[in-house]
């Protein structure tokens, strides 16, 4: 019996429908093995800022009603309330009206002594200037530069051929997660003696570029790497000396990754920073 034109269109759909997945399937399987990437960790490592950034004028005119507003609606404190009994027994003192208690109580130091006496102390007390030796000296090595700002940390490093600077990366090792291999990097890169602290198990950010086309070309050669970035802070401001996988390292301030950083890299690195303007 011969079978309804319905059903013999639904057949060759659900044939046509099967062979496109077979084929996307066959197609997927190869791009996989052709298109094997190489697994990298970086570390975004930072300096938090050590004093406060200087107020803007609008944040000086701000800061300065509200200090007006809280003296008017608080209450005296304990100094105020003794300097006006201190004044008080001198007017009785001066009126010939004082009894014995005012007069052993003007024996003693008066609240504007002790307030004389601050005010002398806080004058000689050396301030730190917030301009250190290392801004002076634009010393990118040392985290006592830029206080007021995040530093971080760069290292040129040796891709192929050529040497870049990058964030310390390295390629994760079998059985490795991806932050131990970052933990590993940031150890090797600097003979492990930076002292940080890493936020978290996930990465903050990504990036990837392949590799040259002669590389891409030979067998079993991955095409290219994909980084993964794993943000820490640096819990320690002894100097860095660099090891043997580095050439050289710097601590910079964000308006200074753009004379550093390759472009695209810069981009992606900014995407995952706290801007500072």
């Amino acid at each position: 019996m011969a079978l309804p034109r319905t059903c013999i269109n639904l057949s060759r759909l659900t044939s046509t429908s099967d062979k496109i997945c077979m084929r996307l399937s066959s197609f997927a399987s190869t791009q996989t093995a052709k298109e094997k990437w190489d697994l990298l960790s970086a570390v975004c490592l930072e300096r938090k800022p050590v004093i406060a950034r200087n107020l803007l004028p609008i944040e000086k005119e701000v800061l300065s009603m509200a200090q007006k507003m809280e003296y008017r609606l608080s209450l005296k404190s304990d100094h105020e309330i003794q300097l006006e009994k201190d004044r008080q027994r001198q007017e009785r003192i001066k009126q010939g009206d004082a009894d014995d208690s005012d007069m052993d109580q003007a024996s003693l130091n008066s609240a504007q002594d002790f307030e004389d006496a601050s005010v002398e102390e806080l004058s000689k007390f050396p301030f730190a200037d917030r301009i250190t030796e290392a801004d002076k000296e634009k010393d990118q090595k040392s985290l006592d530069r830029m206080l007021d700002r995040h530093l971080l940390l760069v290292v040129r490093q040796k891709l192929g051929t050529s040497s870049v600077w990058i964030l310390p990366q390295g390629q994760r090792q079998e059985g490795e997660t991806m932050r131990q291999a970052a933990e590993r990097v940031l150890a090797e890169s600097f003979d492990g003696k930076v002292q940080s602290r890493f936020l978290g198990n996930a990465p903050c950010g990504f990036y990837k570029y392949k590799y040259p086309k002669h590389i891409r070309e030979q067998d079993g050669n991955s095409i290219g790497a994909k980084v993964f970035f794993f943000k820490a802070h640096v819990t320690s401001d002894s100097p860095l000396k660099k090891g043997s996988c580095i050439e050289d390292f710097a601590w910079l301030g964000r308006d200074e990754l753009d004379s550093y950083l390759p472009e695209k890299y810069r981009k992606s690195v900014t995407e995952f920073l706290i801007d500072e303007d």
